[in-house]
């Protein structure tokens, strides 16, 4: 463990000092941005973003922000291991939060679910996880931070398309440019949306004639619950649970790449947490060690906890999500 430290210091150094030199470039460069923006603005009348909205979000564009070019590069290195991350994102706080929304909206959820299929417990878990209720939406000038991601060269087609999707959200009326804060990434209000994301699953619950995920507490909860339709969910399953292996399970066999009824796991061995057999729903099922090495817990996942990772790609991120489900409860 110790020789491991040197190598990701000078990893993570690495990273800075190409985050630096990145920022450095940009900052140098304010005449290769303000044409580069100019061309952006051609581009999104040619897609049909109105001249109103162009030249107000566009036109005298500030130079890219040096801190989300650093909070690009600079992502944490170190891995937290499964604890840790629960430790910090699935908190009895936020379970406790979780129950008191869901009963002071009892009747919004049920409706939600009733239109979308989605179980108020994993609407709810997500809304802790993504921004703790709305608490943590992030102060970016959303236009600003994704035209810095969409000049940089690192990931600038993907940040393109966001980009042209935030100018489509302003020119919807769905939230003022002033009012369109997000994360140093582009993402939106209380369920945390790319802009893609809204355009697609951003819902207008209340019918207000504005999809405002940001501060309407209907629309929070139900485009979250769409989005997850979207994505595939199944409001008739859970998402997972966890499991204890054998002593001669094959490892092999861990991993999405493998499906198996139920019963094929409970004929080799797999059990609940606590030794007691498994569930006898034939549910196509996967085994997943979300760490590394031979301690890792193990859990037996169904299609919802795909769905999760479609959301997020990161099997933290989905167990985090489903274990918080679980505790919060549907009472």
């Amino acid at each position: 463990m110790l020789m491991r430290w040197p190598r990701l210091a000078v990893r993570c150094s690495l990273v800075v000092i190409a985050g630096l030199l990145t920022t450095a470039t940009l900052a140098q460069d304010p005449a290769g941005f303000e044409a580069w923006v100019e061309a952006l603005a051609v581009e999104a009348l040619e897609k049909g973003i109105s001249q109103k909205t162009v030249d107000e979000a566009l036109t005298g564009l500030e130079a890219p922000i040096p801190k989300v070019v650093e909070l690009d590069r600079n992502q944490p290195e170190f891995t937290l291991t499964l604890e840790g991350y629960l430790s910090r994102v699935a908190t009895q706080s936020r379970v406790t939060m979780a129950k008191q929304k869901l009963a002071e909206h009892r009747e919004l959820f049920d409706q939600v679910a009733e239109r979308f299929g989605v179980q108020p417990r994993f609407v709810a878990a997500f809304w802790a996880v993504e921004s703790d209720f709305g608490r943590v939406q992030g102060g970016f000038p959303v236009i600003q931070a994704l035209a810095t991601l969409a000049f940089d060269n690192r990931r600038g087609s993907f940040f393109r398309k966001q980009l042209f999707a935030a100018l489509e959200i302003i020119d919807e009326g769905s939230v003022t440019l002033a009012e369109f804060k997000g994360s140093w990434a582009g993402a939106l209000g209380q369920p945390q949306f790319l802009p893609s994301v809204f355009l697609q699953s951003a819902v207008d619950f209340d019918g207000d004639g504005r999809r405002d995920i940001w501060s309407t507490t209907a629309d929070v909860i139900a485009s979250a619950a769409n989005h997850l339709a979207d994505l595939g969910w199944l409001g008739d399953q859970t998402w997972g649970r966890e499991v204890t292996l054998p002593d001669n399970f094959d490892k092999g066999l861990a991993g999405l790449g493998t499906s198996k009824p139920i019963g094929d796991w409970q004929a080799l061995g797999v059990r609940r947490i606590d030794g007691s057999d498994l569930p006898t729903r034939q549910l196509l099922s996967s085994i997943v060690l979300p760490e590394d090495g031979d301690n890792s817990r193990a859990f037996l996942v169904y299609n919802n906890y795909r769905s999760i990772l479609r959301w997020n790609r990161s099997d933290f991120f989905a167990i985090a999500v489903g274990s918080l489900a679980d505790r919060i409860g549907d009472g």
